[in-house]
């Protein structure tokens, strides 16, 4: 029996000797190649990190001291050293989730995806214990090096540096490559020495000694700070820029040096105040596929050969590779064309436009925030910049989207991709907000294309509007077949109509959703109901052709992949009514709740959205209603 197979809580970790702790990463690393190159997941983060969680373990006790994993698409070490190591279903319905869940470990926190919160989770635990008179259990932050691009985390480090007393523990996992680590027993010293109390005392007592000693004490205090700074700046950056914050700093540590590590993290929860410990660490560690891999070292994979990394099925041409297209052909042909991203270059498909626009593409780190004002002004500087980024993300920044762009109505474009039902990645990462919430934005218009044609002509539409903002959302994977239009009125597309003898309906499909649309308009005419099928292509704001519409028929459907309430459904229904049309509204969308990973394929099924179940609850409501029944 291997020692991961004896692991079923950290104290089982804790307990394990040093060449037991080596010989465990060696098999945790295995385990994590075996297994996520059979179901796909964050394969290369967690590789980086098995030596650092290890080390967490082994000095803290979790659950009693609480750990917090930024972003958490890390933690799937985590989830192994605290007895959960049945990762045939990962990221599955049924099966463990891709991030920490609260429904599957007491050992797990903070379930929201997004990167940069982390931070701010921890102080505010240290704070109610602080105030709970409960200090004695350690609060432990574990942050990305990409998540302190995010302004957030610098808010949240500005106020825990206020608390000096409130003990708390920020490992700074830096895996960029930025530093070279420092080594030796020189350095080991040095992180001893600043950590302990007596020496904070003894720095204390030379403060106020030497300042009240008259001029010479006064020069000799600042000339000792000044020279300890000045030398600090130069051998160490980064331990000058946290401890500027009031922030004690450790490091930078191998990351992949278990007792280095172990003893950093020693030191640190030692220290009654808040603690920095810089690692080192390799993402793809021990995996040369992902090592080879130098763009993201194997960030997020699909299903792969685990001995070559390559993937087991080719991908789809998918919505992302034809924006990737489109967007070059746009930046030829426009100069002022500027994209601008998250962190998020390759993923949402800049980087062609990056290779042959070097100079036009903006990439700003996780911060959304930022990317949106910024815009914002380039956008009164004369460029149009477009705005990349994934659906669920952009709902960090809607106050800039609100009150920068569309307040100002700049010429702004967001690209959301990933817009609607993503599944696999759990609740923080379905795009499922965005209709809805950017339903209330003045001036705002959006467009969900169903095919690659229809992107094409939105992408363009929306960039050659300067005057106000514009969105253009599609779902995650591959395009379906093209669905040309039969007809169109006012910039609304007939995609099918369907004679019969009973009752009009008008099925309004938002987006990709057109092809669940025409499906339901088979089973409906299979019934002998007349039904026509359109696509807005712009539904917000609700296009007055479609209210027309609407008035046109006995029964209105719409099917879309958002939220259902205040949904482009919802919004229909409300112009119709302010327009004196009196059609029944239909709508079928998602749920306003937080939906747990599965499947896209299997969410439609558990929520009712595929074409049977959508005919069904059509044709009973237009069934002949018995008036004897209450």
């Amino acid at each position: 029996m291997g020692l991961l197979e004896q692991i079923t809580s950290p104290e089982d970790v804790r307990h394990l000797s040093p060449d037991q702790v080596s010989e465990l990463a060696d098999e945790i690393r295995t385990f994590l190649v075996d297994q996520v190159s059979c179901t796909g997941g964050h394969l290369g983060p967690n590789l980086g990190v098995v030596e650092l969680t290890i080390a967490l373990h082994r000095v803290f006790e979790s659950p009693k001291d609480t750990i917090v994993f930024d972003t958490g698409h890390q933690a799937y070490v985590h989830k192994l050293l605290t007895g959960r190591t049945d990762f045939s279903r990962l990221r599955k319905q049924g099966g463990l989730s891709g991030y920490p869940s609260r429904a599957e470990s007491e050992h797990d926190v903070v379930e929201n995806s997004h990167a940069s919160t982390a931070l701010s989770w921890v102080d505010g635990i240290a704070r109610a214990r602080a105030l709970a008179g409960d200090e004695h259990r350690a609060v432990v932050a574990v942050v990305g090096d990409g998540a302190l691009t995010g302004g957030m985390a610098w808010e949240a480090l500005n106020n825990i540096a206020d608390g000096a007393n409130r003990p708390m523990v920020i490992v700074v996992n830096d895996n960029g490559r930025s530093y070279a680590p420092t080594i030796g027993g020189f350095a080991r010293h040095l992180d001893v020495m600043r950590t302990t109390r007596s020496y904070e005392s003894m720095m204390e007592w030379g403060k106020l000694t030497l300042r009240r000693s008259g001029p010479p004490g006064r020069l000799a205090y600042d000339a000792l700070h000044g020279l300890k700074k000045g030398i600090k700046d130069v051998v160490a950056p980064q331990q000058g820029m946290f401890e500027d914050l009031g922030l004690k700093y450790i490091g930078p540590v191998d990351g992949h040096d278990e007792p280095a590590v172990e003893r950093a993290l020693g030191l640190a929860k030692a220290f009654e105040g808040p603690v920095i410990v810089h690692v080192i660490t390799e993402k793809g560690r021990g995996y040369s596929p992902a090592e080879r891999d130098v763009a993201d070292r194997f960030h997020a994979v699909v299903p792969i050969h685990p001995e070559t990394g390559l993937p087991l099925a080719p991908s789809r041409f998918g919505w992302t590779s034809v924006f990737a297209d489109e967007i070059v052909a746009i930046g030829q042909r426009r100069g002022d064309v500027v994209a601008v991203t998250a962190a998020m270059l390759a993923p949402v498909g800049l980087a062609r436009f990056a290779e042959e626009f070097p100079d036009r593409v903006i990439d700003v780190g996780i911060a959304e925030q930022h990317a949106v004002t910024s815009a914002a002004g380039m956008a009164f500087a004369g460029l149009h910049p477009v705005v990349c980024i994934y659906a669920s993300f952009l709902n960090r920044a809607f106050d800039q989207v609100l009150m920068d762009v569309a307040l100002h109505r700049a010429g702004v474009t967001f690209v959301l991709d990933r817009a609607g039902l993503t599944g696999d990645d759990g609740a923080s990462h379905n795009g499922m907000w965005d209709l809805a919430m950017l339903g209330m934005v003045p001036g705002l218009r959006l467009a969900a294309p169903r095919d690659e044609p229809t992107l094409r002509a939105a992408l363009r539409q929306a960039v050659d509007t300067d005057d106000a903002p514009t969105v253009v959302r599609y779902p995650k994977g591959p395009l379906g077949d093209p669905l040309p239009a039969v007809d169109e009125v006012d910039g609304v597309d007939v995609l099918v109509r369907h004679d019969g003898t009973g009752p009009r309906v008008l099925v309004v499909a938002v987006g990709s959703t057109a092809h669940t649309g025409l499906a339901v308009a088979e089973l409906l005419a299979a019934h002998d109901v007349a039904c026509s099928v359109v696509d807005p292509r712009w539904p917000l704001p609700v296009p007055e052709a479609l209210v027309k519409l609407a008035g046109e028929h006995d029964h209105v459907v719409t099917i879309e992949d958002g939220l259902v309430e205040g949904g482009v459904g919802s919004l229909l229904c409300g112009a119709a009514r302010h327009a004196g049309v009196r059609t029944p509204v239909q709508s079928f969308g998602v749920p306003r709740a937080f939906l747990a990973h599965a499947s896209c394929e299997q969410l439609v099924v558990d929520l009712h959205l595929g074409a049977n179940d959508i005919a069904g609850q059509v044709l009973a409501f237009l069934a002949p209603k018995d008036d004897s029944t209450c």
